[in-house]
């Protein structure tokens, strides 16, 4: 129970921390290639700020009567000097006339991109073929692109057209992205280490207080029944004396007086010595003390044994309690399989608890007249696992009665320690609430306890008024054998 809780503490913190250190990882990665994509943009700007002021601008012949200056660039004076410059900054310059023709550009081939004014720079993607593949194989080129347009007074002389290679941006992306990843997986395993030591050093008050609560119970439940064993057998002797007693000897009326109050004294010590003994077997289980052996044990042969030992209740309340086997396929014909049909590996002192406790409360539960059916049958269940299919023998045992039922918000703790539906239902009369009294609440916890400890299941289905149906599913194979 404390290693599950320790593993889901350990599981949190490295989760909340996973999330965190990816949100972080987020915001980092997305500010640097922002800042990236600012520092080209303002490269670009820059290369075109001093593209303009370097640019050779020339008039135009025009008629005298124009009253309109004209004026050209001049292309050849005006890049003459670019083309190595541009090269080392891995920066390209194209320069377009006033209608978008490709005039003069570093480029080696034109890349074929429409021109469009841009002045705040955008990311392009172009298809370029390759030489060495086939020509329906292209190799995408994607630029980091400013266009600004030229012009004197309302003349545009042409637009110039910067480009910077994007992969400036996406090799330095990738590998952020490759050291975030890395150093976000080293800190999740550094925090799954750290959580699962802190989380141990956190349950450790829980689990020392735990511990000295069981062996506070265990102990309590030992000490306690020596001398209740002593009260038990006092007044057992004391029974025996006064029914040896001549009746000139004593006072009838005291004698019968003493007798009955006696009775009551033993059955309530047989109910605290009942309750001492399920709360040592309870704590002897979460203790992991407890000593179990594990054998062979035929389900048949203890169930038989069981339903026969209930029968003398069920015939006081003239209940009709049977037991069904259900027999094995006629198509089986393997002689070892069939001897051991209902044959699994288990602690046989366990499994009779088990099922006396649950046909005990079917039948105490079952009002006169009733029916209670016991039914044994084995199964195979089917799982698949990494996509190999499993089939899994186990047995079945089925308890149904004709009796109350159970309400249904009452199923989720049905198996909880002392949880009780309704303490007053076993009570049939006042002249004998001693002989029924409520039971402590232990029952089906100790039932479950044994289940699982057989690493099975138990399943309960009730109709309040109709009845109710206790399945309790054992694998063939228990890890104790």
């Amino acid at each position: 129970m404390f290693q599950a809780t320790r593993r889901r503490l350990a599981l949190w913190y490295t989760a909340i921390t996973a999330v965190l250190l990816l949100v972080f990882a987020c915001g980092v990665y997305l500010y640097v290639r922002s800042t990236l994509i600012e520092r080209i943009d303002d490269t670009l700007n820059h290369v075109v700020e001093v593209l303009e002021r370097s640019l050779v601008i020339e008039p135009v012949n025009v008629s005298v009567k124009s009253d309109v200056n004209q004026f050209r660039i001049n292309v050849e004076a005006s890049f003459r000097n670019n083309a190595n410059t541009v090269e080392d900054d891995r920066i390209d310059i194209e320069w377009f006339s006033s209608t978008g023709n490709l005039l003069w550009s570093t480029f080696s081939e034109p890349i074929n991109i429409p021109i469009r004014y841009n002045p705040n720079g955008e990311t392009v993607r172009v298809l370029k073929e390759l030489e060495a593949f086939p020509k329906n194989v292209a190799n995408p080129l994607i630029f980091r692109q400013l266009t600004q347009r030229v012009e004197i007074g309302r003349q545009v002389l042409g637009y110039l057209r910067v480009s910077h290679p994007w992969f400036e941006v996406t090799k330095p992306s990738r590998e952020l992205i490759f050291d975030l990843a890395l150093g976000i997986a080293l800190m999740v395993l550094s925090v799954g280490a750290s959580g699962w030591f802190l989380s141990g050093k956190a349950m450790e008050p829980v689990h020392q207080s735990y511990q000295r609560l069981k062996q506070f119970t265990a102990d309590a439940s030992h000490e306690l029944r020596s001398p209740i064993a002593l009260i038990q057998t006092n007044v057992q002797v004391a029974l025996a004396d006064l029914e040896s007693l001549e009746p000139n000897q004593t006072n009838t009326v005291i004698s019968s007086h003493y007798r009955q109050q006696l009775k009551i004294v033993e059955k309530l010590t047989q109910r605290l010595g009942k309750l001492v003994n399920d709360l040592l077997f309870l704590a002897r289980q979460d203790s992991g003390i407890s000593k179990e052996s594990f054998l062979p044990c035929p389900l048949d042969a203890l169930l038989m044994e069981v339903v026969e030992e209930q029968q003398l209740f069920a015939v006081e309340k003239n209940i009709l309690l049977s037991l069904e086997l259900i027999d094995p396929p006629a198509m089986e014909t393997n002689l070892e399989l069939l001897e051991n049909w209902f044959t699994l590996t288990g602690d046989w002192n366990q499994l009779v608890r088990l099922f006396t406790n649950l046909i005990g409360n079917a039948l105490r539960y079952t009002p006169n007249d009733g029916k209670v059916k016991v039914k044994l049958i084995r199964v195979e269940t089917v799982s698949r696992v990494s996509g190999l299919r499993y089939v899994t023998p186990q047995l079945q045992v089925l308890i149904c009665d004709s009796g109350i039922g159970i309400p249904t918000e009452a199923l989720p703790k049905l198996f909880d320690r002392f949880y009780r539906v309704d303490p007053a239902r076993t009570h049939s009369s006042q002249n004998r609430a001693t002989e029924k009294t409520t039971g402590s609440g232990l029952g089906l916890a100790i039932a479950q306890a044994i289940v699982e400890n057989h690493q099975g299941q138990i399943l309960v289905d009730s109709i309040l008024g109709k009845g109710t149906t206790f399945t309790v599913a054992l694998p063939i194979l228990a890890s104790g054998e």
